[in-house]
């Protein structure tokens, strides 16, 4: 079984570009789905309506992969799942190395889609010194003082980084320096690799951030639209005596 050491994605090599790599996910995600439920073909519409994206951007994608679909029928459904998933690797076994056990990194560790992707943990690494030999989701816990020799044992190339954001540098050089060459970063803070070495970031709270920000949005605007369909206040004719005494002949807003 490959280990994904020597074993690159053939996407950078064919052209296809980053954009239309970002979405491949997207579409394997729809396909499966409709696999899993013994779906023969799908259309372009009905596909791209699945991914959330236009069908002339989906067709264009495709075209990158060789693939165009037959008119009036569609797309072939598994045989579009087999060849997204061998231009994004998925076909050979990519074992991971999870190093931050935490409740994130527990959590991750714990995730049963990984295996059904292509990917497997095969090590969980924590600098707590008590954590060693802990067994979370059935791997025990290394420490870091050895991480070198378990990136090498185990032929890891990808690295998930769940640790606090102070530790996140310097357990990427570490990982870079022991031969890893792509990273998912967890850590809250912005890491410096050098050149081939590949990183992903996710940050939940800026996640959270830009939900608050189209929240935010939304309510002014349903408040604008609650000041456009409320009545316009009335003049009150000057001189005209109220409770408190004489009243403006135009209420302030």
């Amino acid at each position: 079984m490959a280990t994904g050491r020597t074993h690159r994605p053939a996407t950078r090599s064919r052209g296809i570009p980053e954009a239309t790599v970002a979405r491949l996910p997207l579409y394997l995600r729809a396909l499966t789905a409709l696999s899993e439920r013994s779906v023969p073909t799908v259309s372009s519409e009905e596909l791209a309506t699945a991914a959330g994206v236009n069908s002339a951007k989906l067709r264009k994608d495709f075209s990158y992969l060789g693939s165009y679909g037959t008119r009036g029928v569609g797309y072939d459904v598994e045989y579009l799942v087999y060849q997204i998933s061998r231009e994004l690797g998925l076909t050979q076994d990519w074992p991971v190395a999870i190093v931050g056990i935490g409740n994130l990194g527990a959590a991750l560790a714990n995730y049963g889609g990984f295996a059904s992707r292509g990917f497997r943990v095969a090590a969980l690494i924590d600098a707590d010194p008590a954590m060693a030999g802990t067994p979370v989701a059935g791997i025990p816990v290394q420490h870091t003082d050895d991480l070198d020799r378990i990136i090498s044992d185990n032929g890891v190339s990808i690295g998930v980084i769940t640790t606090p954001p102070g530790a996140a540098q310097q357990v990427c050089d570490r990982l870079v320096a022991a031969g890893v060459t792509s990273i998912l970063n967890f850590a809250p803070t912005v890491l410096s690799v050098p050149d081939g070495v590949d990183v992903r970031k996710v940050d939940l709270s800026i996640e959270l951030q830009i939900l608050a920000f189209h929240e935010q949005r939304k309510a002014g605007e349903d408040v604008a639209a609650e000041d456009e369909a409320a009545p316009p206040m009335r003049a009150t004719p000057a001189g005209r005596k109220g409770p408190d005494g004489d009243m403006p002949a135009v209420m302030p807003a």
